[in-house]
């Protein structure tokens, strides 16, 4: 009895030990990548399916007895290969298509057997995510996008490529998608295919021996499954045609003052019987020798803003040399005497701008404009290129505002000071644009309405891609240097220096404090009295479009019938409104793009190569009269003595006039009327003394006039495009003023310009003899 005890006691104990024995979770990894190759149903895991459990090697407890998959969509199912080891096997409930399905993800866990054979009590594992790809077998051939392909040769050519077929692979990846080759299986062929579909011939073809060939094409995929069905290629020979516009001059005159002149009066385009469905025709000028508004060879930027309505106070920057304004006399100008404004930087010249003409008040709001012709930099690593700096003359090196390129973008800095604001401010505005390094002529507007800078290029608005913020430049006593050009270092270095120089050329450098200006004034500036135009609009036909861009330098038309293009293209004409244009040849190019029924690109219209070459106008000849001599009391001066009082100012042509029965043609003084755009007093001899003497002008002479005056004691500059009679009236009301009460000498000189000094007048010479007290006698110059 006593052993019974025992024995029931011995077996309850291990009943306790048996609850007690499953106490670790299965372990797996936390993760798997498997792949499983369609239409097969074993994956093939990276790391092994193997479940473990640290209760082995106890029965039951320590065994592994499944795996559990969890994910609606995922056609897989684990199977315990052995329990005791752990080891499992995924596999695919049934065939899996990878054109379908290419990749799942799911769960898995694994449970142990439990605590007995009835697996009450089993743990389970933590869940782990399975990434299964499925494999891709070559199943699907390349197919064709079309089985019959048409293409044409011109005879006698060779082509790169004549057409392209192309063929498509259903299968899932890329070795077995893409298609890696294509065959020509016709034999004794005079054409070649490329990997890509490209169809060439490799022989010159004879429209008479043969018009048309039809070859097979055939296509592989990377696994080299071949197409099921070949294409049809059709090649149709075409018989010898030079297609082109015909009936056209290469040089066109053109006689100043004519108005608008045709430039294609009889021109046709010749299709070679191609049926056209589209054609679009360009014809682009390129009008005087720089490419810039043209306006820019006869006026300075200062005055062309006044003749368009600008705002006054603008600064130019680069003017023509001449006395006070002397900056530019060292800079490269462009060759001819129409472009003396239009300066070369080769990355070696610069110019620092007197500080007595550097604008003042440039607060929130001004403008700078400039035109500007820039290619890229050479070199890898392109320096900064400035075209305008304002920077610290001496002991620092900070910019205080500046506009550069760098790596062909624009960029403008602007740097506020604390006297405005302690905070973080936008300091930098980037601009990427082709016009910037296309080495053709822009006009740039930089508009200033801080915190928004605005940039026009030809009069189109740019944003900026990128405003950078800085804080403001600490207050300082130091003196700032403005230059073009380059900027200046005059701290940080044993000696001040230009760095950053800039490659490339300007024109018409301005600043606007104060006032921003419409785009209309600004399409002004940019605007050309010369270019391209269209006579009769309304008989251009209802089917042709077209456009005319601001600049009129490029007309673009397009339609659908032939004729009626042609009509059109007959109607172009060049115009020029200049009174006196700059003689030379304006170029010209026509290029022109065809389509045809059924076909992308039916022909190739090779472009024109044109010139109007504009003849010399009959120059002016502007002569100044007046009294030569004066002799006057001393006492007469005090209050001024209007020099000019008597002055005339003419300008004639020379003009052929018609021939009669009896006499050939004779020649003829004629009177004409046009602009002046500055005049120069000069004092000749010692400079007037400071205090005693000087040159006098009211501005109220100026009012309701395009005119300015800067006055020295080398003499007075009266500058602006406006007419003679205005010039002739402001003149007269300049005074000379003396408080010496001495015998004395004064004279005078006055030369006036029109076209920027392109045309300019005769030196008229006055001289003042002065008198203590005496009479004053006057010869006066007969007038012609």
């Amino acid at each position: 009895m006593k052993r019974i005890s025992i024995l029931m006691l011995a077996l309850g104990l291990s009943c306790v030990r048996a609850h007690r024995v499953n106490k670790h979770k299965p372990w797996i990894e936390t993760s798997y990548h498997g792949i499983i190759t369609e239409n097969t149903d074993v994956v093939l895991l990276d790391p092994p399916l193997v479940a473990l459990d640290k209760d082995a090697p106890v029965p039951y407890a320590g065994e592994i007895c499944g795996f559990h998959v969890q994910g609606l969509s995922a056609p897989f199912v684990a199977v315990v290969l052995n329990s005791t080891s752990g080891e499992g096997q995924l596999r695919a409930r049934g065939p899996v298509d990878c054109e379908s399905h290419r990749d799942f993800t799911f769960i898995i866990q694994a449970h142990d057997c439990g605590t007995g054979p009835e697996g009450r009590g089993e743990k389970r594992s933590h869940k782990a995510a399975v990434h299964v790809q499925v494999g891709d077998v070559n199943e699907f051939p390349p197919v064709f996008g079309q089985l019959e392909y048409h293409g044409s040769v011109t005879e006698g050519k060779v082509f790169d490529s004549i057409l392209q077929v192309q063929a498509s692979d259903q299968d899932c990846s890329p070795q077995y998608s893409q298609i890696c080759n294509y065959q020509i299986t016709s034999h004794d062929t005079a054409f070649a295919i490329d990997r890509n579909g490209n169809i060439r011939n490799t022989e010159s073809l004879s429209f008479d021996q043969k018009s048309h060939y039809k070859i097979r094409v055939t296509a592989f995929d990377c696994g080299q499954k071949r197409a099921a069905l070949d294409a049809v290629v059709h090649i149709h020979v075409k018989p010898v045609c030079k297609p082109g516009w015909q009936g056209w001059n290469k040089l066109v005159d053109y006689e100043p003052g004519t108005g608008s002149k045709l430039l294609f009066p009889k021109m046709h385009l010749e299709t070679c019987e191609g049926s056209v469905s589209w054609i679009r025709t360009t014809v682009d000028l390129e009008s005087g020798g720089d490419g810039r508004g043209c306006d820019r060879q006869s006026y300075s930027e200062r005055s062309l803003q006044k003749l368009c309505g600008a705002s006054s106070g603008s600064t130019d920057l680069l003017p023509a040399p001449s006395g006070a304004f002397n900056w530019t006399a060292t800079l490269v100008t462009e060759s001819g005497r129409d472009s003396d404004l239009t300066y070369q930087f080769d990355g070696r010249q610069a110019a620092k701008i007197p500080d007595w003409a550097v604008p003042q008040n440039l607060t929130d709001q001004f403008t700078i404009t400039t035109w500007m012709k820039h290619g890229p930099s050479p070199g890898q690593r392109a320096e900064k290129e400035t075209l305008l700096c304002n920077s610290d003359k001496t002991e620092m090196n900070r910019h205080h505002y500046s506009l550069y390129v760098h790596n062909c973008r624009l960029v403008f800095l602007l740097r506020t000071d604390y006297t405005h604001t302690h905070s973080f401010r936008p300091a930098e505005f980037h601009w990427k644009l082709e016009q910037i390094c296309d080495k053709e002529w822009h006009y740039y507007v930089i508009s200033v309405d801080f915190p928004v800078v605005t940039l026009y290029v030809d009069g189109v608005t740019y944003d900026p891609y990128l405003v950078t913020d800085d804080w403001p430049i600490h207050s300082s006593q130091i003196d700032v240097q403005l230059t073009v050009g380059a900027c200046w270092q005059g701290g940080e270095v044993s000696k001040a220096k230009f760095t950053q120089y800039f490659r490339g050329s300007l024109s018409g450098l301005t600043i606007r404090p104060g006032k921003i200006e419409s785009q209309t004034i600004i399409s002004c500036l940019q605007a050309c009295k010369e270019g391209l135009d269209i006579t009769s609009l309304e008989s251009l036909g209802p089917r042709i479009k077209f456009h005319l861009n601001p600049a009129q330098s490029l007309v673009v038309m397009e339609g659908e019938d032939l004729e009626q293009m042609n009509g059109a293209l007959r109607k172009v004409s060049y115009i020029n409104s200049r009174q006196f244009p700059s003689m030379g040849a304006r170029h010209l190019r026509i290029s022109t793009a065809v389509q045809c029924f059924g076909e992308d690109v039916c022909i190739s219209v090779p472009d024109i190569e044109a010139a109007v070459m504009v003849m010399q106008p009959s120059e002016p000849r502007i002569t100044i009269t007046g009294v030569e001599h004066m002799t006057i009391p001393a006492s007469d001066l005090a209050l001024g003595l209007s020099l000019f009082r008597d002055l005339h100012i003419i300008s004639t042509v020379t003009k052929s006039d018609e021939p009669t029965n009896t006499d050939h043609r004779s020649v003829v003084l004629k009177e004409i009327t046009h602009n002046l755009d500055y005049c120069d007093i000069i004092v000749l001899g010692e400079e007037l003394k400071a205090g005693l003497e000087s040159l006098e002008l009211q501005h109220s002479a100026l009012l309701g006039k395009h005119l300015e005056y800067a006055n020295s004691s080398t003499g007075m500059s009266i500058y602006g495009v406006d007419s003679i009679s205005h010039y002739t009236e402001v003149i007269r009301q300049v005074r000379y003023q003396s408080r010496q009460a001495v015998d004395s000498v004064r004279t005078f000189r006055l030369t006036c310009s029109e076209l920027n000094g392109r045309y300019t007048s005769d030196q008229y010479t006055l001289q003042v003899r002065i008198k203590q007290r005496m009479f004053f006698c006057i010869h006066t110059k007969p007038r012609l």
